[in-house]
C-alpha cells in the first residue's frame, strides 16, 4: 500500500470518527434538552389526573427511573438502532419517520433540482458579464431571494396561483401539482446562495494564469469556463449544496406547515406540541445524521473534484 492511500485512508477514518463523536453528542443534547423542556405527563394525562395514574404512566414510559438510568438505556436503544415507542402514534419511532421521510425526500430533492437548474447558469452568466446589465439584475434578483422569508414566499405563490390563477392547489399531497409550489418555495432562497457563491468563485478563477492560457490556445469564453473554471470553482459551491440539501432533508418546517406537507419537518412540529420525547429526540438525531452525513461526503470527495487538494496526513 503507498503512502499515498494509507494517508487517504487515515483521513477517512480519522473524518468518520469525526462524525461519530457528533453524531454521539447531538443524540446527548437531544435526550437532555426534551427533559428539561417540561413535563410530559401534564400533557398526556387528564388534569384531574391522580398520582397513581401519573406514577403509573410515568413507569410505563421510563420516566420513574433516575436520569442516568433513562441515558444509559436510550444510548443502548441507539445501538441497537431502537429508537423506542412513539407515544402519540403508539408505533415504533422509526416507522412513524420512515412513513414521513419519502415526502421529505421528494419535495427536497425537486427543491435542490430546481435550484441547481437555475441557479448553475445565472452564477455562470453573472460571472462572464461582470459588471453589466444582465450582472446587476441577476444581483438584485439573489439580494431579494435572499432575504425574503420562505413562508412569505408561499403564501404569495398561494394567492397568485392558488387563489388567483386556480392553476396549482393551495396545499395537500400525492401529486405533481401539489409539489410545485412547496418545492419553488424551498428552492428560491437555494437559487440566491448557490448563484452567489458561484459567480463569486466563477469571477476569482476568471483571473487565474491557466484560463488565460486556455483563451490563448483557442478556447472560447464560454469553453474555457465550462471546460476549466466551472470545476475549479465548484468546491465552495459544492459545501453549500451540501449544506442547503441536509436543510431541506431535515425537513422544511414553515415551508411544510404552509402547504399541509406531511414531511418530517411538520411531524417534528407535532412531536414538540404533542410532548412526545421519544419521536422529538429520533428527528432530531435524525436530522443531524443527515446533516453529518452530507458534510462527510462532501469533505471526502473535495480531493476527487480538484487534485490540487490533499486530505489530510
Amino acid at each position: 500500500m503507498t503512502d499515498r492511500r494509507r494517508a487517504v485512508l487515515r483521513s477517512a477514518g480519522s473524518k468518520t470518527l469525526s462524525a461519530l463523536i457528533v453524531l454521539y453528542l447531538a443524540a446527548t443534547v437531544a435526550f437532555l434538552l426534551v427533559r428539561i423542556s417540561g413535563d410530559p405527563l401534564a400533557m398526556l394525562l387528564p388534569p384531574d389526573a391522580t398520582q397513581e395514574q401519573s406514577d403509573e404512566m410515568a413507569a410505563t414510559l421510563g420516566l420513574d427511573q433516575p436520569l442516568i438510568v433513562q441515558y444509559l438505556d436510550y444510548l443502548g436503544g441507539l445501538v441497537r438502532l431502537d429508537l423506542g415507542d412513539s407515544i402519540f402514534y403508539g408505533e415504533p419511532v422509526s416507522s412513524v419517520i420512515a412513513d414521513r421521510l419519502p415526502a421529505t425526500a421528494l419535495l427536497a430533492v425537486t427543491a435542490m433540482a430546481i435550484a441547481l437548474l437555475i441557479a448553475v447558469p445565472a452564477g455562470i452568466f453573472s460571472a462572464m458579464h461582470r459588471g453589466k446589465a444582465g450582472d446587476k439584475g441577476i444581483i438584485t434578483v439573489i439580494l431579494i431571494g435572499q432575504s425574503t422569508p420562505a413562508f412569505w414566499v408561499g403564501i404569495l405563490l398561494v394567492l397568485i396561483f392558488a387563489v388567483q390563477l386556480q392553476v396549482l392547489p393551495a396545499a395537500g399531497y400525492g401529486s405533481v401539482q401539489n409539489l410545485v409550489l412547496p418545492a419553488v418555495t424551498l428552492a428560491v432562497y437555494s437559487v440566491a446562495v448557490i448563484a452567489r457563491l458561484l459567480r463569486s468563485s466563477l469571477i476569482d478563477v476568471l483571473s487565474s494564469d491557466y484560463m488565460r492560457t486556455a483563451t490563448a490556445k483557442g478556447y472560447g469564453p464560454t469553453r474555457a469556463v465550462l471546460s476549466h473554471g466551472l470545476r475549479n470553482a465548484s468546491l465552495p459551491v459544492i459545501t453549500v449544496v451540501g449544506l442547503e440539501t441536509g436543510s431541506l432533508l431535515g425537513g422544511a418546517i414553515l415551508t411544510e406547515q404552509v402547504f399541509g406537507w406531511p414531511g418530517l419537518g411538520r411531524l417534528t412540529v407535532e412531536a414538540i406540541s404533542n410532548r412526545d420525547l421519544p419521536l422529538v429526540q429520533g428527528t432530531i438525531l435524525l436530522f443531524a445524521a443527515i446533516f453529518v452525513v452530507i458534510n462527510l461526503v462532501v469533505d471526502l470527495s473535495y480531493s476527487a473534484l480538484d487534485p490540487r487538494v490533499r486530505l489530510e496526513k
